[in-house]
């Protein structure tokens, strides 16, 4: 459930109290035999979830405050007393904002350069293994599972399975852990994919390896997939859906 809508500076406040790490301290019972005695504590567990998801990437970024602090400041605030003025906290707050997005960027800059030349030398060694076929445009592919059906063209929907990697191994996406096919337009997706779907019959399975400029280019894809990365798929077509039919005159 969710309890309330926090603004800037509470968001703020909250994501900084990640960056310390947690005292275990032993848990003490408290009475919850009320609706609002349940509710009054959903909010604390609300905020402290709230923090828990923020935990590691504040951590990363190596913005440590003192917890002290920062419970010392949140109860003050709710006591009415205040050691600083409201004023300077949204400018202290703001000074912590445009720390963290520094901090961000910076590892942006680094992972996205550290990305192209671990890409490049991927792509060179990789083109020269047996059964890995190179397209014009630099896509990389090789044949899994041959199959003589239908193929794609841009315009098509068309239904897949598919497992996305890192070079590293380490995979991102899969519709194989969701138990579900995806199905999308095929004009819809990076380019990598448009391209490289349109070599495959139905019934195929391709493990394709596609340039950084192919896919998510020297922005990547934040959170999740930093600048310049060069991506693996394995995906299987299943099948090239019909476009639905034009509703005729006079239809209900």
């Amino acid at each position: 459930m969710r309890f309330f809508k926090p603004t800037v500076v509470a968001i703020a406040l909250l994501s900084v109290m990640g960056c310390q790490e947690p005292v275990k301290q032993e848990a003490q019972t408290v009475a919850l035999d009320t609706e609002i005695q349940k509710q009054a504590y959903g909010l604390g567990a609300s905020i402290g979830m709230y923090m828990e998801r923020n935990l590691e990437e504040h951590n990363k970024l190596g913005l440590v405050l003192d917890k002290t602090l920062i419970i010392r400041g949140f109860t003050d605030s709710m006591d009415g007393n205040s050691q600083i003025e409201k004023e300077d906290i949204q400018a202290l707050l703001m000074n912590l904002d445009q720390a963290m997005k520094a901090k961000q960027q910076e590892q942006a800059t680094v992972s996205s350069e550290t990305s192209l030349a671990e890409g490049q030398k991927f792509l060179a060694e990789n083109a020269e293994k047996e059964g890995v076929q190179v397209t014009e445009s630099g896509i990389q592919y090789e044949v899994l599972t041959a199959a003589d059906g239908e193929k794609p063209v841009a315009t098509d929907t068309v239904k897949v399975h598919y497992k996305g990697t890192f070079l590293n191994g380490e995979t991102f996406d899969s519709s194989y852990e969701r138990g579900e096919p995806a199905v999308f337009p095929l004009n819809r997706v990076i380019s990598g994919w448009t391209e490289g779907v349109q070599l495959m019959s139905v019934g195929a399975k391709f493990k394709f390896t596609i340039p950084a400029e192919l896919a998510y280019g020297p922005k990547g894809n934040p959170p999740r997939i930093p600048g310049n990365s060069v991506l693996q798929f394995d995906i299987e077509l299943l099948e090239i859906q019909e476009p639905a039919a034009p509703a005729q005159v006079g239809d209900k």
